[in-house]
């Protein structure tokens, strides 16, 4: 089943969260005083913001966060998160929940989606690439950035 998250299954998503990052930082997450579980709360809080899961036998196995990012152009959605537990991987669910967040791209009006995803990510920048997800043209990438810019078309698909 894939639902809204609620405030209360925020402890939930960031330990989702640190479990899928966990596999693609060989020497572990870096710590660099992140408090996660105040910005997942935020990001499930806000208005102007989705926080999508995919439930399986009461527990959240795969997460999205998407919102407008502020002084993006009209029509463009950011997809800041989407993490699908390791446990689960090749299952499927992942597909399921890129669907919905398109569906709800697509309800919401949205032409064009954007994401960055680390470098190291090689399992994720696949997915995406399956998905439709193309490289940026207007994010192109820089040297020493840990981060590739990607684009999908929202509508016309």
């Amino acid at each position: 089943m894939i639902r809204t998250v609620v405030p209360a299954e925020a402890e939930a998503v960031v330990a989702l969260h640190a479990r899928a990052r966990a596999t693609y930082y060989p020497d572990g997450i870096p710590q660099d005083g992140t408090d996660w579980l105040a910005g997942w709360r935020s990001a499930i809080e806000r208005p102007d913001g989705h926080v999508l899961c995919a439930v399986e036998r009461g527990r959240i196995v795969a997460l999205a966060s998407f919102r407008t990012p502020e002084g993006a152009p009209m029509g463009t959605v950011k997809l800041f998160q989407f993490h699908v537990d390791p446990d689960h991987w090749r299952t499927g669910l992942g597909t399921a929940l890129h669907t919905a967040c398109v569906e709800q791209w697509r309800a919401d009006g949205k032409e064009t989606a954007v994401l960055d995803v680390h470098v190291d990510n090689r399992r994720a920048q696949a997915f995406y690439a399956r998905q439709g997800w193309t490289p940026d043209p207007e994010n192109p990438p820089v040297a020493g950035d840990h981060h590739l810019f990607l684009r999908y078309a929202v509508i016309g698909e």
